[in-house]
């Protein structure tokens, strides 16, 4: 639902239930896919005018690059087709939702104000890394030319966000002892679901912070 005020669309947009329900469900069937796959499970779609024109999520185990985080699959793939749509990337990135299953984290939240994304709907809050509130409020914070700020809807089936979260940190990672790289970890320190910063979940690894390199054993 864009925001229409006096004849002129405004750069925001408010999500109705339906569309927040249906677009986080598609989310949330990517997170199921990365922890199948042996990642973090935190997955997102990119809509633009009802279409899904990005879609990711992590994918650091399998690249072994921490910085392929859902939402900068999802960015990439936004960009590629603009290319081949022959679009403005800046106009999209204004019209453009971004739906994600956990609190974006401070890269990921600079990236999509960079990009002029102009909302975030999201599950649980990333306690550790939150780049929307939780630790850096890089979604509305006053940065100087650091592109537009970003309204964020959080709370959207955050329990359930939590729990496949809990299910990665319980199985072996196939990449040795390191479960999450750099700022890839949703809740390395605690995940919450709720939005008055209660019900935090512990990483079961808080306590070899000190020990964890960005070797692959």
């Amino acid at each position: 639902v864009v925001a229409v005020a006096m004849g002129t669309e405004e750069e925001s947009f408010s999500p109705s239930e339906e569309e927040t329900e249906r677009w986080m469900c598609s989310a949330f069937d990517m997170a199921k896919d990365a922890l199948e796959n042996g990642e973090v499970p935190v997955g997102c779609l990119m809509v633009y005018n009802d279409q899904v024109v990005g879609k990711g999520r992590n994918e650091v185990n399998e690249t072994r690059n921490a910085t392929r985080h859902a939402e900068m699959v999802a960015l990439d793939q936004l960009l590629d087709w603009c290319r081949r749509s022959n679009l403005d990337v800046s106009s999209v990135c204004k019209r453009t939702a971004l739906y994600v299953t956990v609190e974006p984290c401070i890269m990921c939240a600079a990236a999509l104000r960079l990009s002029n994304i102009p909302v975030v709907v999201y599950g649980c809050r990333n306690e550790r890394f939150g780049g929307c509130g939780s630790v850096l409020d890089v979604s509305s914070a006053d940065l100087p030319h650091t592109g537009n700020t970003f309204k964020c809807v959080s709370g959207h089936r955050a329990e359930e966000a939590v729990e496949m979260l809990k299910s990665f940190y319980k199985q072996e990672n196939p990449n040795g002892r390191l479960f999450f790289l750099f700022l890839c970890c949703p809740g390395w320190a605690g995940l919450s679901s709720s939005s008055s910063g209660g019900g935090a979940y512990p990483c079961p690894h808080r306590q070899e912070r000190r020990s964890l390199t960005f070797d692959f054993i």
